[in-house]
């Protein structure tokens, strides 16, 4: 129900802030090294933008980024831990190559960071879980997510005063079961996928190139027309869902003559939503603009732009994910206490079947 004939559409931008625990995995610190280096000066220079246009934005920060040094960490792992089939999928069993602190180790720690985007005006720091737990891969059960997410709080909760309210899940694997896990640890808001065969939510293995390939075009073109989502009134059940819209990809030297189809992808879509007011949520992460620093800036500048035009002449805000999620969990927007709805378990436990909703990860799945 909405609380006017017109409602005014709304831009979400999360970032996935997780540095070398995001693509350790996949890549080394030697391989990615240039966008591990960069990524932290693109942190200071996103939030000066985003200060500048006065946008509000979620940072959903891997847990282990929170600590002074490596005996901290340690000290605070819990006792749990994911069983991963495939043992190179757990960060825990490469605790012992870690530096001693973010000095030493600026690829695997990242407190100063951390308080400057707290520091920020309208910065929300949510969670990206604490270990960058992967919900869809073989193994792993619930109690061990919870055991995660548990310890992730704590670290939030420690160091900045506060717990997060929003989850980004690593890899976009969003498991169903495990959102209750997130409703009882106060998370509000979680980044949701597109619908469709093309985004939906897969384990590593069963991503397919085709699809990787598909999502690559539909950066370009509109194979998947409009992304945008209604804005809705009196939702019942945490964690709301605050589905992505778009991935803002790197830039590509390769493919820098389609900057301009990739740009008017995400503009189009921004003034779709400002029109008919819906939101539109738009995903990257601080390490995939390390590389190209300036082009990535300048494409992001031009994105605010636009939304700051739309601000201007269609009434447009920007919300933070816990933001966008409060608002749907208001009865006409009254600010009615929620209604809390049960989520259905569909699975869970070891070997948890590996479909929901992902979209794209920036080494992974572009």
């Amino acid at each position: 129900m909405w609380p006017s004939p017109t409602p005014r559409g709304a831009l979400v931008i999360s970032l996935d802030f997780e540095l070398h625990w995001g693509v350790r995995d996949k890549l080394s610190v030697a391989d990615y090294r240039q966008n591990l280096v960069g990524a932290r000066r693109a942190v200071p220079a996103m939030l000066e933008l985003f200060t500048e246009f006065g946008v509000h934005a979620t940072w959903a920060t891997v847990g282990f980024l929170f600590f002074e040094s490596k005996r901290e960490l340690v000290e605070a792992l819990p006792a749990r831990r994911p069983a991963y089939v495939h043992h190179e999928l757990s960060p825990y069993e490469v605790l012992d190559g870690v530096g001693e602190n973010e000095r030493d180790d600026p690829f695997h720690f990242a407190p100063s960071l951390i308080r400057r985007i707290a520091d920020t005006p309208h910065q929300e720091v949510g969670t990206h879980t604490f270990s960058h737990y992967y919900c869809l891969e073989a193994g792993q059960v619930d109690a061990d997510f919870r055991a995660d997410l548990e310890a992730a709080v704590a670290v939030a909760r420690a160091k900045l005063g506060r717990r997060p309210e929003s989850i980004v899940f690593p890899r976009n694997q969003v498991a169903p079961p495990y959102l209750g896990v997130c409703r009882e640890v106060g998370l509000v808001a979680y980044r949701g996928n597109l619908a469709g065969w093309t985004y939906r939510a897969r384990s590593e293995e069963r991503e397919s190139l085709f699809r990787r390939g598909v999502r690559l075009a539909d950066a370009y073109v509109p194979l998947t027309g409009r992304n945008s989502e209604p804005l809705m009134t009196g939702t019942a059940a945490t964690p709301v869902n605050i589905p992505a819209s778009r991935y803002l990809r790197p830039y590509s030297v390769a493919r820098r003559s389609l900057e301009p189809l990739r740009l008017g992808r995400i503009t189009a879509d921004l003034r779709h939503a400002a029109e008919h007011g819906r939101l539109f949520h738009l995903w990257w992460h601080p390490h995939d603009f390390g590389l190209h620093l300036e082009e990535n800036l300048r494409v992001v500048r031009r994105i605010l732009g636009c939304f700051a035009r739309l601000r201007e002449t269609a009434g447009m805000e920007t919300l933070t994910m816990a933001e966008a999620a409060r608002r749907a969990l208001t009865v006409d927007g009254a600010g009615e206490r929620p209604r809390v709805a049960p989520i259905r378990a569909t699975g869970g436990g070891r070997g948890y079947p590996a479909d929901a909703t992902r979209s794209d990860s920036p080494t992974v799945n572009r």
